[in-house]
């Protein structure tokens, strides 16, 4: 921020002559924010220099009846929930993202917290994190999300946009494994968002910047953990992908996160971390380790509960999908997922028919979501839509 230092004062003057009251004082300002969202049941709140706190309650951003908040009272709010670590973190890269804690009503409340600037102006966006894991019913996923947690390794990826459900889906996941199997569950996480209470499984969980300097020394350093499952949240870059996939590689069962538009649209988001002259070999990888990649949106429900529904595509690395992948043919998967269907594959449109047949979504919500909206009004219409030759 050197070349901004009319924002960056605020976070470097006021770094050192933090009073115990003061902070305290404001701390309990922003919290207050906070507890609104609990109480309000916003899953995002969202700030912004010159207006009011806005939130997101059912999928739609409402503005508070709230007065603006001006650049330095923003600042101000912002500085008590920040560890030194973090304020240098946005001195020097203009954003930062750490959880918080918030008491509330004799419980601790856990907010993924996106600190940002836009047009040179401080922001803030912060996801309530869920008290409880709902089991795979109640966040109302396909049956098939049990067949993949039961695999000894390979990796199974959540695929979708920000927003999308994936961390809560995951979370899911590993509750099921810590309820069923005694094993070594390992996380790193930038930053922890659900923090799970051992069952039958031993769980450490381990968050950058608070536990450990940064993600490759933790997977340094997880080898030699004893792990049988890791959760390497998301995979952003080249290094992370190489150094999970070969966790995957050498016996453990690795879960994560990835920003694709879809399962099949995956493969290509991955190749996209590498240079050319690697996709041969990664395609190889993955087709030996990739046990499943997992597609997820959310769409907004026509009943009261759930107010959301997860829309999901499952593509199951079988046989075919795995051939598909290494001899680069990713324009037929979406025909293998169909022809997998008895594996519990399932596309997105199949998925936006099942919620359209329980009456849980409208059918006008499903075509602004559908890959294939002609194919989804087939279905609706009960015209059977049948996989094209795929070998």
């Amino acid at each position: 921020m050197a070349s901004d230092s009319s924002h960056a004062s605020p976070v470097v003057a006021n770094r050192h002559h933090l009073g115990v009251v003061e902070t305290h004082q404001r701390e309990a300002e922003i919290n207050k924010l906070f507890r609104a969202q609990i109480k309000m049941e916003a899953s995002d709140l969202h700030l912004q220099v010159d207006k009011p706190p806005m939130m997101r309650i059912k999928g739609e951003i409402r503005e508070l009846k709230m007065d603006p908040i001006g650049e330095q009272e923003m600042w101000d709010l912002f500085l008590p929930i920040m560890d030194d670590r973090n304020k240098e973190i946005m001195a020097t890269t203009g954003g930062a993202d750490f959880a918080h804690v918030v008491p509330y009503e004799g419980r601790n409340w856990r907010f993924r917290v996106n600190l940002l600037k836009q047009l040179g102006k401080p922001g803030l966006v912060a996801r309530k994190v869920e008290q409880s894991i709902p089991p795979f019913e109640g966040l109302y996923l396909p049956p098939v999300m049990e067949d993949l947690c039961k695999f000894d390794q390979g990796m199974v990826l959540l695929a979708g946009v920000t927003g999308s459900g994936k961390s809560t889906t995951i979370a899911s996941m590993l509750n099921w494994v810590n309820a069923n199997y005694r094993k070594h569950l390992l996380t790193i996480e930038d930053p922890i968002e659900f923090v799970y209470t051992p069952d039958k499984c031993l769980i450490n969980q381990r968050e950058i910047g608070m536990d450990v300097i940064d993600f490759h020394v933790a997977m340094k350093h997880a080898v030699r953990e004893d792990p049988d499952i890791m959760l390497v949240g998301e995979m952003r870059d080249r290094e992370t992908f190489e150094t999970a996939i070969h966790a995957a590689e050498t016996g453990h069962l690795v879960f994560g996160t990835i920003h694709a538009p879809s399962a099949p649209g995956t493969i290509g988001r991955i190749l996209d971390l590498f240079p050319q002259a690697m996709h041969s070999a990664i395609r190889a990888s993955m087709g030996m380790n990739m046990k499943a990649i997992v597609g997820q949106k959310l769409l907004k429900t026509i009943v009261d509960k759930p107010s959301r529904v997860p829309i999901v595509e499952v593509m199951r690395f079988n046989p075919t999908v795995r051939k598909l992948v290494m001899e680069e043919e990713d324009q037929k998967l979406s025909s293998a997922i169909r022809l997998g269907k008895d594996e519990g594959m399932q596309l997105f449109n199949d998925s936006l028919y099942s919620f359209i047949q329980r009456e849980l979504i409208s059918p006008q919500a499903a075509f602004e979501i559908s890959p294939n909206v002609e194919e989804l009004k087939m279905m609706i219409k009960g015209i059977a839509v049948k996989a094209s030759a795929i070998l």
